[in-house]
């Protein structure tokens, strides 16, 4: 008979990736941009209920943009179970799905910050940084997340405004937000960026939001060689499919929705619970020589 110190350490059982979360097909659904992670069927899964921490990041403070749903929100529930206070941002009209996050980091114990606003506006990303280094008392995690993406069958549908506003929130707002949080950055501080398959094989009905992320990989890699004599760490996550809310507010045509995460190896979409641990290891302390990096989780396509 097994003694109660050898049934603790019993191991999980295997679970099988193929059928561990929901495959196409799905039903169709359309939302106002940005969309609500609590208003998708089926609702993403981001770790509420699976994460289990074991103090990895005890006493870190981190700001995450777009934390409120998708790989930013599974990224906060995991850095607040590993022991991080979370200051995240999101658009207002986000603020149902920001709440539950905030509830979750501050249920793990650590301090939850609530940052509402739009990152086009380079003022708004300044005081975003000093709001979290004053709410959290410093920063040494940023992870940049916040994205726009939307579908255009042909370039000659994408108007200057669309354009900028992609640009604006995907390339600009990482230029600003990090040059306000580099003063605060300690040597043993981590930036982390989300990059996408989109930069290595991108999609013809993404011209724009693919260029941003493959824009997102180089300045990874460039600002990690700048800042490595710092000891600041810089990479990024790329995710492929992934199931959130970007998918049916625009960002994938009805019959692209319909089969989402199909065509790859795995047969379905990513769950943003699946990539949380990813931004754990990127900022952890013992991935000290991870940097310039980017790791990928796309089912097997991919190609980081």
């Amino acid at each position: 008979m097994a003694s109660a110190a050898t049934a603790a350490a019993a191991p999980e059982p295997l679970t099988d990736p193929l059928t561990k979360y929901p495959k196409p097909p799905f039903k169709r659904q359309s939302q106002a941009w940005p969309g609500l992670a609590s208003e998708m069927d089926p609702r993403p899964d981001h770790g509420e209920t699976s994460y289990r921490g074991s103090n990895r990041l005890a006493g870190r403070k981190a700001l995450i943009t777009g934390g409120d749903s998708g790989m930013g929100r599974a990224a906060a529930i995991a850095f607040a179970r590993e022991g991080a206070d979370v200051a995240i941002n999101y658009l207002p009209a986000e603020e149902p799905d920001a709440r539950e996050v905030i509830a979750l980091i501050k249920s793990a114990g650590r301090i939850g910050l609530a940052l509402p606003g739009d990152l086009r506006d380079e003022a708004f990303c300044r005081k975003l940084v000093a709001d979290a280094v004053q709410g959290l008392g410093g920063l040494d995690i940023l992870v940049s997340n916040a994205a726009r993406q939307q579908t255009h069958a042909s370039i000659l549908d994408i108007s200057t405004e669309q354009f900028d506003w992609t640009m604006k929130t995907n390339i600009y707002a990482p230029f600003w937000i990090i040059k306000a949080a580099l003063p605060h950055l300690q040597p043993g501080s981590a930036i982390v960026g989300t990059a996408s398959e989109q930069a290595y094989d991108p999609s013809p009905d993404l011209y724009d939001y693919a260029q941003t992320k493959a824009a997102t990989m180089n300045y990874v890699k460039s600002l990690a060689k700048q800042l490595a004599p710092k000891g600041i760490r810089v990479n990024a996550v790329a995710p492929g499919p992934i199931w959130t809310p970007l998918q049916v507010s625009g960002g994938a045509t009805q019959e692209k929705l319909e089969k989402f995460g199909a065509t790859a190896p795995m047969g379905r979409p990513g769950q943003p619970a699946e990539l949380g641990s990813l931004y754990v290891q990127l900022a952890a302390a013992d991935a000290s020589y991870a940097t310039g990096q980017v790791y990928g989780s796309a089912g097997g396509g991919g190609q980081p």
